[in-house]
């Protein structure tokens, strides 16, 4: 990115005229970038300016709209006009943005895309959006076995796919069962004469059309793919999967478990903070906050049963916030180490007791640590208050049962905290909804039994 590239990024723009003045420039930028800044201009502005650009480019551009810009402005101009912008759209762009109109809209827009594009559109938009079929570009490369080299070439350069998916080129047979790939490279400096099956890669990596979205995305990272080649049920080649695909796949599912894991209701697809409203970000959140509200009262209910323990030994409330704190922060780190070596794929349920045994060991030592540190903190803090303590216990004797509680608290919550995941797991769930709030208030209850329970047995026997 050059200086007038950031120059045109952060103008403000006065006027449409200021801004076609600036689409010189822009047509230098990358698309992204022009998206950036087009998806800001009102719709009545925007086709003005999008006519300044060539059909090829429009299509990249709105493709990089969020959704919602793209269907307010499918809603703003005419069907037809609205076409020429979709022909042009990258493949998996297209059917994506068609899955989000109405009946009414999708039909309304068939009848002005040509016949390739809406077969294509309509082919996509069958498969679920979750789904490697439902993610999947149909602007791919392919030669049939047998052909030489020179032959091969030759039909690359006309079939002119998109510049993103070149560099595999995918090898089929007469009823386009595919038999493997090559590479550009390997294809340009092979001798033209030679047959392209000398330099066909056969032992290739593929998914399923009906294969999780996720699953496709982990299987380009984990073998550091440019694209994955999508087969249906008779290994016929239909489309591919593109690393820039496999990594917004990533995402989104990263955000959901992330939203999940805070308690939030995750959304069907990524929005931004900004084009969120506040009637939303209420929705998202009210629901964990009220549930786990109604089971706080379980902590409620424990202190109540101990009333006359605080009343008596004031110096156990003082401590109860470190209890229950220490409890939430290690239960919370046990369950992220868990989702997330459970998320790529290090370990799985199978392995609870080794997960549990591995984890309960670390607690021990965490618990150690910890005990020691609040052992010293009480009896500064207690010196420090000048706190009253009954004349039938000592500052050492009370330290040394709250410090146990604390570390009790803690080799529990570490369990809970790797456990829940795993349960949620099992029992057939999404693990990133054994949420952080979740766990913070099951090991508050947990912990003021613990906390109670030491207390119970050491002071009031």
């Amino acid at each position: 990115m050059n200086k007038t590239d950031l120059n045109i990024k952060d103008q403000a723009f006065q006027n449409l005229n200021d801004i076609i003045a600036s689409i010189p420039e822009m047509q230098k930028m990358p698309v992204v970038e022009v998206g950036e800044i087009l998806s800001a201009i009102e719709d009545s502005d925007l086709i003005e300016i999008l006519d300044k650009f060539t059909p090829e480019q429009q299509g990249l551009i709105v493709a990089e709209f969020h959704v919602s810009k793209q269907l307010s402005l499918f809603q703003s101009v005419s069907k037809k006009r609205f076409a020429l912008i979709i022909e042009n759209m990258p493949s998996e762009y297209r059917a994506d943005l068609y899955q989000q109109l109405t009946h009414e809209e999708q039909v309304a827009i068939l009848p002005f895309l040509s016949k390739s594009t809406r077969e294509n559109v309509i082919n996509l938009s069958s498969y679920p959006p979750e789904t490697a079929g439902g993610i999947m570009s149909t602007d791919f490369a392919t030669v049939q076995k047998g052909m030489t080299c020179k032959e091969a070439l030759q039909k690359v350069r006309h079939d002119s796919p998109s510049q993103k998916t070149i560099y595999y080129i995918y090898v089929t047979d007469n009823d386009q069962h595919l038999q493997g790939f090559i590479t550009l490279k390997d294809l340009v400096i092979a001798d033209p004469q030679s047959s392209i099956n000398q330099i066909t890669i056969t032992d290739y990596v593929s998914a399923t059309v009906e294969e999780d979205q996720e699953d496709v995305a982990r299987s380009i990272d984990k073998y550091d793919l440019v694209a994955i080649p999508v087969v249906n049920k008779n290994n016929q080649l239909v489309g591919i999967v593109t690393h820039d695909e496999a990594l917004d796949v990533l995402r989104e599912e990263q955000t959901e478990d992330m939203e999940k894991f805070m308690g939030l209701v995750p959304d069907k697809e990524v929005v931004d903070y900004s084009n969120t409203s506040v009637l939303d970000h209420f929705r998202k959140r009210v629901v964990w906050l009220v549930s786990l509200a109604v089971i706080g009262v379980l902590s409620g209910m424990v202190l109540h049963y101990f009333e006359d323990a605080l009343s008596t030994l004031i110096i156990l409330a003082l401590f109860m916030p470190m209890v229950a704190d220490t409890g939430g922060n290690t239960g919370s780190q046990a369950a992220t180490v868990v989702i997330r070596a459970l998320a790529l794929g290090h370990i799985s349920v199978k392995n609870w007791f080794s997960i549990i045994f591995k984890e309960a060991r670390i607690s021990l030592m965490l618990a150690v640590v910890i005990g020691v540190i609040a052992f010293g903190k009480i009896l500064f803090l207690t010196l420090l208050w000048d706190t009253d303590i009954p004349q039938q216990f000592s500052l050492l004797y009370i330290a040394s049962g709250i410090s146990l509680a604390l570390s009790l608290q803690v080799i529990s919550a570490t369990i809970i905290g790797a456990g829940l995941p795993l349960l949620v797991k099992r029992l057939g769930g999404d693990p990133a909804v054994a949420a952080s709030p979740a766990i913070t208030t099951l090991v508050d209850v947990t912990g003021l039994l613990i906390y109670f329970g030491i207390a119970m047995m050491m002071f009031f026997n």
